[in-house]
């Protein structure tokens, strides 16, 4: 049998008997990797060079952003954060239909641009606005369906740790990616909130009255917090430091605004560190693990052998895009974003190269795919913890979501079939060659 197919069916088997046992998916990949390593490599070769290789994919100083960035999200969360958006969000969107739906939707958005996190956006603005919304009559598991489906636009709009984690395999300038998410984020905040708005049409519910002067008081109390986007994206872009070191700048700013709303106090410290070092244990995990079955990957030469059955099937552009596309949302519905990203983005970027698609229009396009999956059964965090959060059934939570769903796949359809969705703030900012 030939080397290729041992090691596919080794990882897909292991893989996949992983995620049917409910095994860490971290040990399924790792476990899976050694296996393979072993058929090909023999036990002893196999320990030492996957060794290496999951201490090398760790060992990387633009990886430092991911911790860093955990923890600025982990003290946004505790520092009373969501409530100031949430209130900001209001005012933005308050007069529209359904506003409380569409608040919390902006408030995801929000609230996702500073953390980076979409469970941390799910859960902190869930909590507040989900109880709000079920008092004011929304269906319960539509208003947990929202909540989900909003919550991953932050995994777009910058600051991202995904498009950090891109950045590794597909040898990209994080700035470059950071700006390629922004109007892809967008497009996502506004294609839920009209989605919402056709689903719930002749809901009256309450909308927002607020004083000229009352508004603009609610949004200067969320300035401060929002600012933050603005000082870590506009400092890499401006070259005042790079993506590691904005990360160290987002720490010490959100330190300052938490302990300035007295949210947070010094006591409160460990436990937020403990917090944020969980989190980023199984990240780093994860990018360990991925970058030993990456290896294996192409040591067994299988992305070239999965490059040349794609153009077998067709060598037209659009036609190899849409099976790109349809590989990326079915990965992401039982694969974290990050081991996704290290392990399937060296298979299809060679593919994209050749058809002229740039990397950075790539990674907006991974990354969108990726939040879709975040947010779909069986394996989507994301709509776990919206869930539990509204205490829904997750499958009524999901069958709520279903328009939501096909919206979100239309807006990725559209970044990836034009390309100046994500293309042109990068370009405008001089950080890609027209």
């Amino acid at each position: 049998m030939a080397e290729a197919t041992v090691v596919a069916l080794i990882l897909a088997i292991t893989i996949a008997i992983g995620i049917i046992t409910s095994v860490p998916i971290a040990v399924s990949i790792g476990v899976a990797s050694l296996l393979a390593g072993v058929a090909v490599l023999g036990p002893s070769d196999a320990g030492e060079v996957l060794a290496g290789r999951t201490f090398t994919a760790m060992n990387s100083f633009t990886l430092l952003a991911i911790p860093l960035f955990v923890l600025a999200g982990v003290l946004m969360a505790n520092g009373g954060i969501a409530g100031r958006l949430i209130d900001a969000a209001k005012v933005v969107v308050g007069r529209a239909p359904s506003s409380l739906g569409a608040t919390t939707i902006a408030a995801n958005g929000m609230f996702g641009a500073v953390s980076g996190a979409a469970v941390a956006a799910a859960a902190a603005v869930g909590s507040v606005t989900v109880p709000r919304m079920k008092e004011e009559g929304y269906n319960p598991r539509l208003a947990a369906a929202v909540n989900v489906v909003s919550a991953p636009a932050g995994m777009l709009i910058p600051p991202s740790n995904t498009f950090i984690v891109y950045s590794l395999v597909g040898s990209t300038s994080v700035a470059a990616l950071f700006m390629a998410g922004v109007v892809p984020g967008i497009i996502w905040v506004v294609a839920c909130i009209i989605t919402l708005m056709i689903v719930n049409r002749g809901y009256k519910g309450i909308r927002a009255e607020l004083t000229f002067k009352k508004a603009l008081r609610v949004l200067w109390r969320a300035v401060p917090s929002l600012a933050m986007v603005v000082v870590v994206v506009g400092g890499i872009l401006a070259g005042f430091f790079t993506a590691t070191e904005s990360a160290a700048i987002a720490v010490a700013y959100c330190l300052v605004l938490a302990l300035a709303y007295g949210n947070v106090g010094v006591s409160d410290l460990p436990r937020i560190l403990l917090d944020a070092g969980r989190t980023t244990s199984v990240v780093m995990i994860l990018v360990g693990v991925s970058g030993a079955l990456a290896w294996i990957l192409s040591y067994a030469r299988i992305p070239q052998l999965v490059s040349d059955a794609m153009l077998g099937i067709s060598e037209n552009q659009y036609i190899i895009m849409l099976l790109i596309l349809l590989m990326m949302l079915l990965v992401g519905t039982f694969m974290d974003p990050t081991p996704a990203i290290l392990i399937f983005v060296p298979i299809f970027l060679p593919i994209i190269s050749d058809f002229g698609i740039h990397p950075v229009q790539f990674g907006a396009i991974v990354v969108m795919a990726m939040a879709i999956g975040s947010i779909t059964p069986p394996v989507g965090n994301v709509l776990f913890i919206g869930a539990r959060i509204a205490s829904e059934p997750v499958e009524q939570v999901a069958r709520k979501a279903l328009p939501f769903y096909g919206a979100l796949i239309l807006a990725l359809v559209a970044v990836a079939f034009i390309p100046a969705l994500s293309m042109w703030l990068p370009t405008v900012a001089g950080l890609v060659a027209p």
